[in-house]
């Protein structure tokens, strides 16, 4: 072998690995821009159906594409293109307009030219009672990541048959008028449970958590660390497609063994 060819094979493996790495980097940049992203839940505010641990897969295309589609959101047009309007019931991603750097997730409630108010904690949407369900009682281990470890509901703790604790929280079923589903929590009388009418503007959603007691969403004015008030639906992310990943807060990165336990398997590859 040649000594010029000799030279010219590493540098042709350096080309190929680093064409390789660009490639992929293509390929992954249009899979979170355009088919799905990753999410975590850093909150309570979507109990019973998300937990403080879960990971979720995001679908991007349901709803079309703005610039929050788009890793770091870079300004290139204006509105969606391929827009299409969420379904109420949809638990979305988004962007506050207060907080557009970081995203939210809530439950569609209203949509645009709809009315929705709450009196003693019940959805009256369009001027009709959305159907309310007292359910069998949500149940929660007390461990780091639950909302059950939070100092403010401490009066719904127990303890459980294993001798551990665990926290009882009411909850209750709402039917929308679509036929839509799903369960909410309502620990306690506040003063969001009751409000005046909303009328959601024309491109905008009314959004809500499903732990109504302990959820800043649409009821609250759009402000940082607070409120996300009535979102635009160019600010839409995408829809929660499946869970992939759950942790209960308990493991250690310096003590591997403890890992496996952390993992909550049931809530793996549960639907939307």
């Amino acid at each position: 072998m040649s000594r010029q060819s000799a030279h010219s094979a590493p540098q042709s493996e350096a080309r190929d690995t680093t064409w390789f790495l660009v490639k992929l980097l293509i390929f992954v940049l249009i899979l979170r821009s355009f088919v799905f992203s990753p999410f975590n839940i850093p909150s309570e505010s979507m109990l019973p159906r998300l937990m403080i641990g879960d990971y979720l897969v995001v679908a991007k295309w349901p709803f079309g594409y703005s610039n929050f589609s788009m890793p770091f959101s870079p300004q290139l047009w204006e509105g969606r293109v391929f827009a299409r309007t969420p379904a109420r019931g949809d638990v979305v991603v988004f962007r506050s307009p207060a907080d557009p750097e970081t995203d939210y997730i809530k439950r569609v409630i209203g949509l645009p030219g709809d009315t929705v108010r709450l009196s003693k904690g019940q959805v009256i949407l369009n001027d009709r009672p959305v159907t309310r369900t007292r359910i069998a009682d949500f149940i929660e281990p007390l461990t780091p990541n639950s909302f059950c470890a939070k100092a403010d509901v401490e009066a719904f703790r127990e303890r459980n048959s294993r001798g551990g604790t665990q926290c009882r929280f009411p909850q209750f079923e709402e039917a929308l008028p679509e036929g839509k589903t799903y369960a909410v929590l309502d620990t306690s009388l506040v003063a969001q449970d009751d409000t005046q009418t909303y009328v959601v503007p024309t491109n905008h959603i009314f959004l809500m958590g499903d732990n109504r007691d302990h959820s800043a969403d649409s009821r609250f004015a759009a402000a940082k660390d607070g409120g996300v008030g009535m979102v635009p639906m160019d600010n839409l992310v995408g829809r929660a497609w499946f869970g992939i990943f759950s942790v209960d807060g308990t493991a250690m990165w310096g003590e591997p063994k403890g890992w496996l336990d952390a993992i909550r398997p049931e809530r793996i590859g549960t639907r939307f």
